[in-house]
């Protein structure tokens, strides 16, 4: 039980006794060594808990979203496949003493980083691919999903992880040279290299196995009205921790950071206790996590006794004010010397900012005006939709993260779970934790700030009791405020800690000390895996790499330790040789696949610095090297084979370039697409992989802190639902180039050429995991994104690039009445390319509603979208795409129903929605015809599954783009309204729906897919605008196949191109522009994304609303 709530961030009274139990669903203490350790995955559906099948399909259901089925904790409810249980530790990992702490002063670096009348429905027959029943599915057999845990709980369904099982293995070390057939050749003309002098290494690794701590059995969750049955404990009275109760928590979470005790911690054997671990006191509802034997460390004594009996005030009611910002309690000794100092506005008096967050007693938002979506046809605005800001005061508004970074589906909480499910709205967070900043706030600390129970970094969202001590905003515990924070290098001043940077921006990074390392950091390594089959030279893509390798060595990030290595394939695996001092590059061949290994235990992964020059002959070579071969078979599975050996003992980066289906060897793969159902309306086949050869080799390289990226380069079918596999769980990237040759589709040559130079030249981050922390009472289930889940709560990344996004769904365990904000937090651990190991923490704060308007008011519907795409990609692998296009559309039918309840009084016979959900059903009408999701137009297996992977990783800007793509018309560009990026004027034409009635003969428009630009240019164009911006006489002259704008001195060339490259410059992948003449072939792709529009089969965007209207009025 807990207090009443409060009206915001207040301090403790006098018989304030602070709760010593668990306050979290994140993970508890480690259980004994080994505990719990057998490594499997599940990658097929089994039979889940009864009762925990499909919802929210039915009508009248109150589930609402929970057509999706999400769980949590089970095996069988992992889409893809992680390991429910980490491996056995691969190596004993020593201990060592922190380092001395050094100067009690921090310094702050400023870094820039990279980068009309009522209408009554109508019944109309649906089109193809739409059900004519109510969206009814019947439930499968187990939905997976991203999982974190094992479940083994009472009252649900055994698990039977033996036929599915993997053992997560543990470190392979390559065996020695082999009597096997090995060739070596010698490159000839190459010059004697010149290297530079060696840069200094860092001192040995300590040990490079990582010891993975063993995940509670958890019981399954579901999306709707299930949540989760963990059990939750109830708050404990204070007791006393002895020293060796204290310093085994500090060794438990890593790094006492913020104690002020002289003893010493010792460095953690796991990243889940390096990053720190969520709420270690959590009590498991399985044996298998026993409950912790002792409590955590009290708070500081105030001078009153406390009462056992007073429980957890969140935002520590009672207090009276007497300074702004400065609240009564007896103040520890070495305070006493200090005067009382104002805080922060808006952290510690939220009492009147708060009073205003009840929608009820002010004037309706514009984001609650009910909107007749069957009157009101023209719904998108001619800006672009920002996100919707939280309704908090002004000064908690500009503390907060930034929505680019962290982004949250409803900007309003609810209160309890039973608000969120009356809501019908998906509850989840959207992130780019990595994305390019130009400014972030970089903290140098002998000390990282950390709340003692639950590890959250100190943030702007925390309260300061006085200058001693600190209240947690997750757990609402109450730190000591150590003496080096105490001074502000900032400002140089002492005693105001409330000033720090830290606690001004809700964004930094922190460079962390050894305690926050496994082994040294380890240097750049980067491996390029070559197909050079006859299928690959005829492409000819091996040129454009090497060249952008040429252009781009000296941009690689990394040091002066950088390494590279190169590897080359067919029917056999060709090593490359290139130690320093060899006159010519050395190749070696080796033919026997089956056993892989590796040729030579030196020389195949170089310093790039000491080996450049015969890096350089290799490069301007190897194009040259395989133009007359015959060979057509590809042995990819042993070439990924070798490619883990040799990437084992220091993890780095494989960049694997692919042209075809892998025939030889390992992971050897047969066509499975029939493409006489490309058109299908009925089931869509093989969206799953054909072998857990990728996966399991993707764990691998996981587990030695690999990520491998997959650039596939195919005009034939190629399984990238397998192949994908190898990037999906080992957080690498994928690139698809369907129909790539390097003369016959110039287009997607560029586009190959821009993408390496930002590939190569971009961020990176090794060695990294992330963790993610919320409010007591709320918890995760479900991530999305490219991964390994780790634990509960924390994720394997072993590479992080600033173009990868992430999604995590939420449910509300206890109920959220005692608390007026609730906050989330991410922490990204990573080593950056230079070596220094930083933590880069956001941190968003969002206030509690208890009123299902004020839900709807907070609602962020391109969140919500991303989100929903997401859970629609696991429901396609893990059910059926007819399953997922029928929860995507109960997902509208269910919200609008949800909101109609509540305005009742209103009496319209349209399709009504609050106007922060006006743009639902057109999103999900967008999404379904999308190329992941459509149905009845024809459409390649693999284009359907680069689709789904694109979803799944990548940031809301972007996925927004190609979801419902952005039209302009580009004609009578005017600087009206333009905006000025880097000296240049940018126009900025207003948006126009998706439909054929918005284009006109006499004008061009430029369509924004995200990855692909179309300018249309209509029969009568202007002839003035064809020769001024596209270089020709008229409309007749215009080629059918132009790919580029000329650079011409016109306004409006100067003004059409500056805009295109606004556009282009916004995003990661390089878009392919294609000009499209009326009338010509080529305008059928255009017409595709035009989603307002009728097909063959779908529905029309007024016809899906009258769809919506009918099935909510059943």
């Amino acid at each position: 039980m807990q207090a009443p709530p409060g009206p915001g961030y207040g301090l403790h009274g006098q018989d304030y006794a602070a709760p010593s139990g668990p306050y979290s669903p994140g993970p508890g203490k480690a259980g004994p060594e080994g505990q719990g350790r057998c490594g499997g995955y599940y990658s097929g559906p089994r039979p889940g808990p009864a009762g925990l099948g499909l919802a929210g399909v039915q009508r009248g259901y109150v589930g609402g979203i929970a057509a999706f089925g999400n769980y949590h904790g089970s095996p069988a409810a992992a889409p893809q496949g992680f390991p429910a249980t980490c491996s056995p530790q691969l190596a004993p990992t020593s201990c060592r003493s922190s380092l001395p702490a050094g100067s009690p002063h921090a310094s702050v670096l400023a870094a820039a980083t990279g980068w009309s009348a009522p209408l009554t429905p109508v019944p109309l027959p649906p089109p193809p691919g739409y059900s004519a029943s109510p969206w009814s599915v019947q439930a499968p057999d187990r939905l997976l999903r991203n999982h974190a845990g094992p479940s083994a709980s009472a009252g649900s369904s055994p698990a039977n992880p033996v036929a599915d099982s993997l053992a997560y293995p543990g470190r392979q070390n390559a065996p020695p040279p082999r009597s096997s057939p090995v060739m070596s050749t010698v490159l000839p003309g190459a010059p004697s290299p010149r290297a530079p002098p060696a840069g200094k290494h860092p001192r040995e690794p300590v040990a490079l196995g990582v010891p993975l701590p063993g995940l509670p059995p958890q019981k399954g969750m579901q999306y709707g009205d299930c949540v989760n049955n963990q059990a939750s404990s109830a708050p404990t009275p204070l007791s006393s921790a002895s020293d060796d109760e204290e310093e085994e928590e500090d060794e438990e979470a890593g790094v006492d950071s913020s104690s002020t005790t002289s003893s010493a911690s010792p460095v953690p054997n796991s990243y889940d206790a390096l990053e720190g671990g969520g709420y270690p006191d959590v009590h498991s509802s399985s044996a298998s996590s026993p409950a912790p034997d002792h409590a955590p460390e009290p708070d500081p004594a105030p001078a009153a006794p406390l009462s056992a009996k007073v429980m957890a005030k969140p935002f520590g009611h009672g207090y009276p004010t007497l300074q702004p910002g400065y609240q009564t309690t007896a103040a520890p000794p070495s305070a006493g010397t200090f005067a009382q100092y104002p805080q922060h506005p808006g952290v510690n008096q939220l009492s009147s900012a708060l009073g205003g967050l009840s929608l009820q007693s002010s004037p309706q938002p514009e984001s609650l005006r009910p909107i007749n979506l069957t009157q009101e046809r023209d719904v998108l605005p001619a800006t672009p939709v920002w996100a919707p800001v939280p309704n908090l005061n002004l000064d908690l508004r500009k503390l907060n993260c930034s929505p680019d970074s962290f982004r949250c589906t409803l900007t309003s909480i609810p209160q309890t779970q039973a608000l969120l499910n009356k809501a019908k709205l998906p509850l989840g967070l959207l992130l780019h934790p990595f994305r390019d900043l130009t400014q972030l706030p970089v903290i140098t600390s002998n000390t990282i700030v950390r709340c003692r129970s639950c590890r959250t970094y100190i943030n702007p969202f925390v309260s300061f009791i006085d200058q001693r001590r600190w209240k947690c905003n997750l757990c609402y515990r109450v730190n000591d405020v150590p003496e080096e924070f105490m001074y502000n290098p900032l400002t140089r001043s002492y005693g105001e800690p409330h000033k720090r940077p830290e606690v001004q921006n809700s964004t930094v990074e922190f460079i962390a000390s050894s305690d926050y390392m496994l082994r040294p950091p380890q240097p750049a390594v980067y491996l390029f895996v070559l197909d050079v089959s006859h299928n690959a030279m005829e492409a000819g893509y091996l040129a454009v790499l090497c060249q952008s390798l040429l252009e781009n060595l000296d941009k690689l990030p990394g040091d002066s330790r950088t390494r590279i290595g190169f590897m080359t394939f067919d029917s056999t695996i060709h090593f490359y040789n290139l130690q320093e001092g060899f006159s010519q590059p050395q190749m070696l061949i080796v033919s026997d696949i089956d056993d892989v290994f590796l040729p030579t235990p030196d020389g195949l992964l170089v310093n790039l610095y000491e080996s450049r020059e015969l890096i350089k002959v290799l490069l301007n070579a190897l194009p040259n090297m395989f133009t007359s071969t015959r060979e057509t078979h590809s042995a990819l599975g042993p070439a990924l084979q070798a490619a883990f050996k040799l990437m084992s003992p220091t993890g780095g980066r494989v960049s694997v370039f692919q042209t075809q289906l892998p025939s030889l060897g390992a992971g050897l793969l047969q066509s499975r697409e029939d493409p006489n159902q490309r058109s299908s309306t009925k089931v869509v086949q093989h969206l799953g992989p054909a072998t857990d050869f990728y996966k399991k080799l993707a764990l691998d390289c996981s587990g030695q802190q690999t990520a491998v990226d997959l650039f596939l380069l195919s005009s034939q079918y190629s399984d990238l639902s397998s192949l994908a596999c190898m990037s999906r769980y080992s957080a690498g990237c994928i690139y698809y180039y369907p129909s790539f040759h390097c003369t016959h589709n110039p287009s997607q040559m560029e586009k190959l050429q821009k993408d390496l130079k930002r590939y190569l030249t971009r961020k990176i981050g090794f060695e990294a995991v992330m963790r993610i922390r919320c409010t007591k009472g709320l918890s995760m289930h479900t991530f999305h994104g490219n991964f390994f889940v780790r634990s509960t709560d924390l994720l394997s990344l072993a590479n992080i690039n600033p173009d990868a996004g992430f999604a995590v769904q939420l449910s509300i365990e206890e109920s959220l009445t005692d608390t007026s904000l609730v906050c989330f937090q991410t922490a990204l651990l990573y080593t950056s390319s230079k070596g220094e190991r930083r933590i880069r923490v956001h941190t968003l704060c969002l206030p509690v509603v208890s009123s299902l308007a004020e839900v709807h008011a907070g609602a962020d519907v391109q969140a919500a979208i991303c989100l929903l795409a997401n859970m629609a990609v696991d429901r396609s692998i893990s059910s059926s795409l007819s399953d997922a296009r029928d929860a995507l559309v109960n997902a509208v039918v269910d919200s609008l129903s949800a909101y109609g309840s509540t305005v009742s009084n209103l009496r319209h016979s349209g399709l009504m929605a609050p106007a922060s959900l006006k743009l639902f059903p057109l999103y999900v009408l967008a999404l379904l015809k999308q190329k992941a999701f459509r149905t009845g137009t024809s459409t390649r297996l693999d284009d359907r599954v680069y689709a789904m992977c694109q979803i799944k990783s990548q940031p809301l800007v972007h996925l927004m783009r190609m979801i419902h793509p952005n039209l302009h018309r580009i004609d009578r560009l005017t600087d009206e309204g333009a905006i000025h990026v880097n000296d240049r004027v940018v126009p900025q034409p207003p948006l126009q729906k998706l439909s054929a009635e918005k284009l006109t003969r006499e004008g061009a428009f430029l369509m924004d897919c995200g990855s692909v630009f179309y300018i249309w240019i209509g029969k009568d164009c202007d002839s003035n605008f064809i020769e001024d911006v596209l270089g020709f006489p008229n409309f007749a002259s215009i080629p059918q196949k132009m790919t580029h704008l000329p650079e011409l001195d016109t306004l409006a060339s100067e003004r059409t191109r500056s805009f295109l490259t606004w556009l282009q410059d916004s995003r990661p992948l390089s878009p392919v522009l294609h000009v499209v003449k009326d009338e010509s072939p080529a305008k059928m792709e255009f017409f595709q994304h035009l989603v307002e529009d009728r097909t063959e089969a779908a529905f029309s965007y007024y016809e899906f609303l009258l769809h919506v209207q009918q099935q909510i009025s059943k």
